[in-house]
């Protein structure tokens, strides 16, 4: 009698919650990796592939059910940069989902993990904190032919979903999602948001109302923020777009750019997921500063909530 498929990332959504990861360069830096590059974690896709199936691993371990890729920096324009030409870039863009999938078939279990590839900003891209500020200057013409070439190149890896992650700027997720349609692969898009605001300063139920007519995205929410802020911003996105929310905040340190250094104390807790789960949450993760031990707590909190332990099974 044959096997049933696998179900795909959509069907899997809609059977309840599933767990994100962690920061990937947290985790890539308290294994001793420099991470002051212009590329960020991406320049470790050429030096140090293994490095990243490592910190795949230690996610899954902890009981994320998706990976995502160590792409959010890359770039066509910022690998040409360091003098790599493009179908090398090409090629370093795919491994990123390549090394998640390793990571994903080296993990014991029955559960099947899922590969979200990472879209970042194109102030991501600068190196120089303007994906916390958006307003770049540019048409949404001019970033849609930025995103274009990286949005293929990636799709045509074959990851589950496309992670449209800490986007400042509304005028860029209209970008984003103009090139979403008919790619062919599912989409969530995640704000980086301030209060009620994108880090732009559009009202924020206007940007995720952007994505609430676009089939292709799956899930809208936020990243890359407070966890304060993300607490309120789960009800809204649901609010507005009827869609599933995807959150995965910061620690709730802040970054102090003069001293290069973190401050203040962590206000993730793996508790708050009640609330974004009540609130209409089914990706829940964490981002900068949240580690495998606070993975594995908000696991723990999921996995009771579902009433049993671990992700969909194959």
């Amino acid at each position: 009698m044959p096997t049933a498929p696998p179900p795909d990332f959509a069907a899997a959504l809609a059977t309840g919650p599933l767990v994100l990861d962690g920061g990937m360069s947290n985790q890539l830096a308290a294994a001793g990796h420099e991470l002051l590059d212009e590329l960020w974690s991406a320049r470790l896709l050429a030096d140090a592939p293994e490095a990243v199936v490592a910190a795949h691993r230690a996610y899954f371990a902890a009981g994320a059910d998706v990976a995502i890729t160590a792409s959010y920096q890359a770039s066509f324009e910022g690998f040409a940069r360091r003098g790599t030409g493009r179908a090398q870039a090409s090629r370093l863009l795919a491994r990123s989902v390549e090394l998640a999938r390793e990571a994903a078939r080296a993990e014991p279990g029955g559960r099947r993990r899922w590969v979200a590839a990472s879209v970042g900003p194109y102030g991501a891209v600068l190196a120089d904190g303007s994906e916390y500020r958006g307003r770049y200057g540019l048409s949404t013409a001019e970033l849609v032919a930025f995103h274009r070439p990286r949005l293929e190149a990636l799709a045509a890896a074959g990851p589950d979903v496309l992670a449209l992650e800490t986007v400042p700027d509304a005028d860029e997720a209209r970008a984003l999602l103009e090139l979403v349609r008919g790619l062919g692969v599912p989409a969530w898009l995640s704000f980086s948001v301030a209060g009620d605001r994108t880090r732009a300063g559009q009202p924020l139920a206007e940007a995720f109302a952007l994505a609430a007519g676009v089939d292709e995205v799956l899930a809208v929410g936020v990243n890359c923020c407070t966890p304060q802020d993300a607490d309120r911003a789960v009800a809204l996105a649901a609010e507005v777009t009827g869609k599933p929310v995807v959150v995965y905040p910061n620690s709730g340190e802040e970054w102090d750019a003069a001293r290069r250094d973190w401050r203040g104390e962590p206000t993730f807790r793996s508790a708050r997921v009640g609330g974004w789960l009540a609130g209409g949450a089914r990706l829940v993760g964490g981002c900068c500063r949240v580690g495998p031990d606070g993975i594995a707590a908000l696991a723990a909190e999921v996995a009771v909530r579902r009433g049993r332990s671990g992700g969909i099974e194959e």
